[in-house]
């Protein structure tokens, strides 16, 4: 071990030309903590279908520059191997957020593709992640990079690949790329060079792909919605969450004549996140103090809010009454998108057959979509958890001459369209926005809608949450606990068999006694755990872990029938049982789990 470490260290200095990551390297061997190096220079980070996400920092299991070269090798020898003639003709389409080192990362990367003499397509400026499969598709690229971490804390970066297709890449694709890096460890001088980035196979294509995208969002308002933002005068309230949003929002907001004022001290990005605990309009109202403040001081009586590369939308409403604001969690929000978008397909397409038409969500999101097809005759299929599952399966559907109009994660992520093949909190704005001025003509909130939608196609109620756990191997022992109960099998049951498990899906082991053959269809990942409970009662539990935070997830779910008017039974009920789940399964206070904070 201790030769080996010995000789990470010299690679290290030897390989790494940043000065400062270099200099931490030597400062940690100087004071010979050994714990330290051996963390971050005998692990690496690896590649997923996710890309790369993590701390910034020195060492092969951080973000820096030696890293994210090595990975732009691999990703280019990928390339070259698998589809070279397209990468020449069309190049490869880098964007970048504001986080710290993430235009640098993604000049490097440009750089890498420039001396091996294939056409770049950089961003200028920080742009929103769905502008860079926009623009993948648009210019029928090879691949597209987006370099950042979303909503993660202002310690971590990220680098995220798109395929040709347009959406997020999935396996084997994500380990033919990590082969690849493995195999282009060395840097090659000319890999830290960015002089290049004068040469003439780099372009700039934000103004057209810019141009472009607010054409879609021009073609797809119908006339009489944005006359409808126009005589409805609502003002909504805009947080970019220091984030790359505000400017392309604001663009997007004169066109289809919409007015906002924006939370002056989220406005412009900055990499530190100064305001806010968590970058994520997910965590809820502690992330949104002052979207509220600027909200009660304007009159304004909706909030949208963006994370901080704008791919996931929130959203918040006053009640008229009380003065409460209500912020709409990611399924509520999924449940108003989807009759929007569904209303204003069959609107714009009156005698369009729905047979033919689909919407998408993923396994641990609100069936409401579920709901609405079996009423409306439109199709729903199920996904695997994140959008790269939603994205691919929606470019299938089009190949066949479908018709995809929404798709959305409880994690406030939405797809409004096709035109991007991944979620994007740009458009959903634009359709949420548009939503709201057309109900606001009827003198109806966003929370009456939601009230209308569950009296019509069932109340669809979650209860979702997590612990944080940095214990990987504890992680592992929980979920194996659930799988052997007692040392015999999954629980059947929970509260001294108050509540029978019917049905459960281990989407880990591949195990699903749902099936004729307990095999579970949707794809199987031992890299990840994730088990679903299916009670007698109606209840779904998924409980799975995170594949980019240091969390284990718990989603539940009941659906009551349509016409079902106990709500307060429902959402009682609900609550006993998580919270069941919660001890038995999970035991937070034996496993010493960190509960999520409010």
């Amino acid at each position: 071990m201790a030769q080996q470490l010995e000789t990470k260290i010299q690679e290290w200095l030897k390989w790494d030309r940043n000065e400062k990551t270099s200099s931490e390297i030597k400062k940690l061997a100087q004071e010979k903590n050994y714990d330290e190096l051996s963390k971050i220079l005998l692990d690496r980070l690896s590649f997923g279908t996710a890309g790369l996400r993590g701390r910034m920092g020195p060492g092969y299991a951080a973000m820096n520059d030696l890293v994210i070269i090595q990975t732009g090798q691999g990703l280019l020898k990928y390339l070259e191997h698998c589809d070279k003639d397209l990468l020449h003709r069309n190049g490869i389409v880098i964007g970048y957020d504001g986080r710290h080192n993430s235009r640098r990362w993604a000049e490097l990367t440009a750089a890498i593709f420039l001396h091996a003499g294939h056409p770049v397509r950089l961003f200028s400026k920080i742009v929103p992640t769905p502008f860079v499969p926009f623009a993948v598709s648009k210019y029928k690229s090879a691949i597209g990079v987006m370099v950042t971490a979303s909503h993660n804390p202002k310690e971590d970066n990220g680098y995220k690949v798109y395929g040709p297709n347009g959406s997020q890449i999935i396996s084997p694709v994500d380990k033919d790329i990590q082969r690849n890096i493995l195999e282009s460890l060395v840097p090659l001088d000319s890999s830290w060079d960015t002089t290049v980035l004068k040469s003439g196979l780099l372009t700039d294509p934000l103004s057209e792909t810019l141009r472009d995208y607010l054409n879609v969002i021009n073609d797809t308002i119908l006339p009489q919605h944005r006359e409808l933002n126009k005589k409805a005068e609502v003002l909504f309230t805009y947080t970019a969450m220091h984030g790359v949003g505000y400017n392309y929002i604001r663009q997007v907001f004169d066109l289809i004549g919409v007015t906002m004022v924006p939370v002056e001290e989220q406005k412009d990005p900055h990499p530190d996140f100064p305001t806010v605990k968590f970058p994520n309009p997910e965590e809820g109202k502690s992330s949104l103090d002052l979207s509220f403040r600027t909200a009660n001081e304007n009159g304004s009586r909706v909030i949208i809010a963006n994370d901080p590369d704008a791919d996931r939308m929130a959203a918040a409403e006053k009640n008229a009454k009380t003065g409460e604001w209500k912020v709409f969690t990611g399924n509520e929000l999924g449940a108003l998108l989807g009759w929007w978008c569904l209303f204003c397909f069959k609107t714009k397409y009156p005698r369009e057959d729905l047979q033919n038409t689909y919407m998408l969500s993923s396994t641990v999101s609100s069936m409401i979509l579920r709901s609405m097809s079996r009423k409306e005759g439109f199709n729903f299929i199920e996904t695997l958890t994140g959008f790269k599952w939603m994205g691919n399966k929606s470019y299938e559907l089009l190949k066949q001459g479908k018709k995809v109009i929404f798709a959305f994660e409880e994690a406030i992520g939405f797809c409004c369209g096709t035109a991007v093949l991944d979620k994007d909190g740009v458009s959903a704005a634009f359709q949420l926005a548009t939503l709201t001025s057309y109900l606001a003509m009827q003198n109806k909130s966003l929370t009456d809608k939601l009230e209308e939608i569950y009296a019509e196609y069932g109340y669809h109620v979650s209860l979702n949450s997590y612990f944080i756990c940095h214990d990987g191997e504890k992680i592992k022992r929980i979920f194996d606990r659930m799988r052997n109960l007692n040392g015999k099998a999954y629980p059947s049951a929970i509260l001294n068999n108050k509540y029978q498990i019917t049905t459960i899906r281990d989407l880990t082991t591949g195990y699903d006694n749902g099936q004729p053959d307990n095999k579970a269809i949707l794809p199987v990942s031992t890299s990840s755990q994730m088990i679903t409970f299916n009670f007698s009662n109606g209840l779904v539990c998924t409980l799975r872990t995170s594949g980019t935070e240091p969390k284990v997830k718990y989603y539940t779910e009941m659906c009551a029938e349509p016409g079902n008017t106990n709500r307060e039974g429902v959402v009682a009920t609900l609550k006993e049982m998580v919270d069941a789940i919660v001890e038995e399964f999970l035991q937070p206070v034996q496993n010493e789990l960190i509960p999520k904070s409010d």
